[in-house]
């Protein structure tokens, strides 16, 4: 059974994280690549915003009788295929589970100027996952 409570506060903990990043992501590119700080912040609040966006597809597929899946990327488009996100919309936000995977594990040098550009696509689709499994919990009266 889905925990509405458990999903709620990984909700507002990411709005939370996505406010408090706003004014990294609002930096101009150049202006950005001047601070080492702020490349570290954007990318530990990223690591922190999509492990528990994560949480969450991992707590609905379970919850909803479905096998989890198996890495990260697949937790993002099963909630296309299950009605949770738009099929499309979740296929291009998926990739955030490989930018998690080389922040959190060091695989590759990070380029700051992708950084950069995964905080801009952050501002934009993270809320619209936010809505849609909003959404997906009150239309399934959870």
């Amino acid at each position: 059974m889905i925990d509405p409570e458990l999903v709620t506060r990984k909700i507002v903990l990411i709005t939370t994280d996505l406010a408090a990043l706003a004014p990294v992501a609002g930096k101009p590119l150049d202006a950005y690549l001047a601070s080492d700080i702020d490349e570290v912040v954007a990318e530990r609040y990223l690591e922190r915003i999509i492990g528990r966006m994560i949480d969450i597809n991992y707590h609905l597929i379970t919850e909803c009788g479905q096998p989890p899946p198996p890495d990260y990327f697949e937790s993002f488009t099963r909630l296309g295929r299950l009605g949770v996100l738009d099929l499309d919309f979740a296929r291009r936000i998926a990739a955030c589970a490989g930018l998690r995977n080389r922040i959190v594990h060091e695989y590759d040098e990070i380029d700051p100027g992708k950084i950069h550009e995964a905080l801009q696509a952050a501002m934009r689709d993270i809320p619209l996952y936010l809505r849609g499994v909003n959404e997906y919990l009150s239309k399934t009266g959870r």
